[in-house]
């Protein structure tokens, strides 16, 4: 019987993985291999604070998961893992419904040989009270565009009211990390150019930014010269930084510290750590840790089964020599998926499994048309500190390389073109 390979979850590393091995084991006939995911479309996560802005129109990037299956020899199948049995090697797939609670795809369940879990992580507000209910994420498009169609609310509010009165917005995000720190430049420069398009009853210095930091420095994770010249380089633009400011309570228009400061905002936008999916806590008796992630072994199979591996952000790898676990980035997503290509054919024939090592290329920023930065770290190189022009070339890069791994790099070179011909024929920003 031919072996049956089940990944769920679409994201950058589940979607990658899908590819690769739908180009060889499923062309062969070696491997059914199948592709889940709740949605069916897919866009890059780090491109979501773009979308939130509206400096990238969602509808253009996307890739639509039957399309790349059947390019792909991949099988999809529309539906949210819901459950596990790991006696029966199955999985079940909750129903999904359409937006008038008909049902669309009944519940169900799929069996598999090998099972790759891949679903990511969502934003971790750490129970704060008032943030589930008044604060807004950015853990997937629907979140990202509900953001955007909040603020573009704004501006259409203000640019059909008959007042004289100075209009004014104001904007605070939980969490200096990557997604703040770019959502921040990129909504200085939203402001820019909604002024432009004629939206301008809220001149771009009134929209008042703030980015919010527990702890004492932004960008955390990352070193010191690469969070010293953004943190510079954000009051430059007018954006409000605090640091050593854990958010304690959020009320309907204010967010409170826990040394009681008051910081009043419209739209509030929580983007402060992370924590794998809920329904993984323990699933069928797999070993899980407080943030609900897959333990699993250097192999990435899950410590507990080895039938079931798990990578990217919904695991926690190891590190080798160190108390830490393989950090929640895009780039080791994308050096799992590579490894698990080559793991899943090797298991099919008996051979023993590769073991992962996390390997840092640096970190990029990017502050939206204003400046980006960098550290790219190399065998030869060691680590070489980037600024600006070049730093915002490696930046995009990176989204390149993703296209790459799905299309091929003939394909990505037409959309590339593509992108190109069609930046004179439309707005900057999104506008609806």
């Amino acid at each position: 019987m031919t072996h049956r390979i089940v990944i769920v979850g679409g994201g950058a590393g589940g979607l990658e993985l899908a590819t690769r091995l739908g180009k060889t084991l499923g062309k062969r006939g070696t491997a059914r291999v199948m592709l889940v995911d709740a949605n069916l479309t897919h866009i890059w996560k780090p491109l979501l604070h773009e979308v939130a802005a509206g400096s990238l129109n969602s509808s253009e990037d996307e890739l639509n998961y039957v399309a790349q299956a059947k390019w792909n020899h991949f099988e999809f199948q529309l539906g949210r893992m819901s459950g596990l049995d790991r006696a029966q090697k199955k999985i079940q797939l909750a129903a999904t419904y359409d937006e008038n609670g008909l049902e669309l795809v009944p519940a169900r369940e799929v069996a598999y040989d090998s099972l790759v879990i891949s679903v990511g992580s969502t934003t971790n507000d750490f129970g704060t009270q008032g943030a589930a209910q008044h604060c807004l994420f950015l853990d997937t498009r629907k979140q990202a565009e509900r953001f955007h169609q909040q603020l573009l609310n704004h501006y259409l509010r203000a640019h059909a009211g008959q007042s004289d009165a100075v209009q004014q917005i104001s904007v605070a995000i939980v969490g200096a990390g990557a997604t703040g720190v770019e959502l921040a430049a990129e909504l200085h420069n939203a402001a820019h150019e909604l002024a432009a398009y004629g939206l301008d009853r809220i001149l771009p210095e009134n929209m008042h930014i703030t980015l919010i930091e527990a702890g004492p420095r932004v960008l955390p994770a990352l070193p010191e010269r690469i969070g010293g010249p953004v943190h510079k380089t954000l009051e430059k633009l007018g954006v409000k930084v605090l640091t050593n400011a854990a958010v304690s309570e959020v009320t309907a228009d204010a967010l409170i510290t826990a040394s009681g400061q008051e910081i009043k905002a419209s739209l509030k936008v929580w983007a402060a750590g992370i924590r794998a999916p809920g329904f993984l806590k323990d699933i069928d008796g797999l070993e899980t840790n407080r943030i609900n992630q897959l333990q699993v072994l250097p192999t990435l199979q899950t410590t507990r089964d080895e039938n079931i591996f798990a990578f990217g952000d919904c695991a926690a790898c190891p590190q080798p020599g160190t108390d830490r676990n393989v950090p929640p980035r895009a780039q080791a997503a994308h050096q799992q998926a590579s490894l698990l290509a080559k793991s899943l054919k090797l298991r099919i024939e008996g051979k023993p499994l590769p073991t992962y090592k996390y390997t840092d290329y640096g970190s990029l920023i990017s502050l939206s048309r204003f400046s980006a930065v960098g550290n790219l770290m190399g065998n030869l190189t060691g680590s070489v500190m980037l600024e600006g022009w070049l730093a915002r070339m490696f930046y995009v890069s990176l989204y390149r390389m993703h296209q790459v791994a799905l299309y091929g790099p003939f394909r990505t070179a037409m959309l590339m073109l593509g992108s190109r011909i069609g930046r004179g024929t439309e707005p900057r920003l999104k506008l609806h």
